[in-house]
């Protein structure tokens, strides 16, 4: 079973003499945002649910479609670089409520690009409420105790607001 911690990874020979990688220990892994289109190494914090068992939630383990925390930093950055918004607690808001563009000097064609993809851009109030406490929700779609990796993806829509409920139905109880 792969718990929170220090990579650890062991090598598994397996039937064929072909190579397994058994995960003991992660701290990482590759999370995915699917309507951004953008992947990337983000730390996992905690395990917040997991449909199988309750008893896996409370130890920590790191098992497929868990459902997991991990860090927003690296998505605030490369959503702050592609459309020039700043996301989560630092965000400024204009009187009307609109996010406020980040202050660094930009060349004329990065303003241009910037203001073609926000004319399309949508973040939903859900994802947002989680980038202000600087982590996302991410399901793990890969075997840790098979692959040696936690790759997954960013909860979005009907599926996070899902999970959202889940968890406040647990902090109640």
């Amino acid at each position: 079973m792969t718990k929170i911690g220090v990579k650890r990874v062991r090598s598994v020979r397996v039937r064929g003499g072909n190579q397994k990688y058994r995960a003991l220990r992660l701290e990482t892994g590759n999370f995915s945002w699917g309507s951004e289109v953008c992947t990337r190494k983000s730390r996992i914090i905690d395990v917040v649910y997991n449909a199988s068992n309750n008893e896996l939630v409370r130890t920590k383990t790191l098992v497929k479609n868990a459902i997991v925390q991990v860090d927003a930093a690296p998505y605030r950055q490369w959503y702050e670089t592609h459309y020039g918004i700043k996301l989560g607690k630092k965000s400024k808001k204009d009187t009307d409520g609109a996010p406020v563009e980040t202050d660094s000097k930009k060349s004329k064609s990065v303003l241009k690009k910037h203001t073609e993809r926000r004319k399309e851009f949508f973040l939903d109030p859900n994802l947002d409420q989680q980038f202000d406490t600087g982590r996302l929700l991410a399901c793990i779609s890969s075997r840790p105790g098979q692959c040696g990796r936690a790759d997954g993806y960013i909860l979005e829509g009907k599926e996070l607001e899902f999970y959202v409920k889940k968890m406040i139905k647990k902090r109640k109880a």
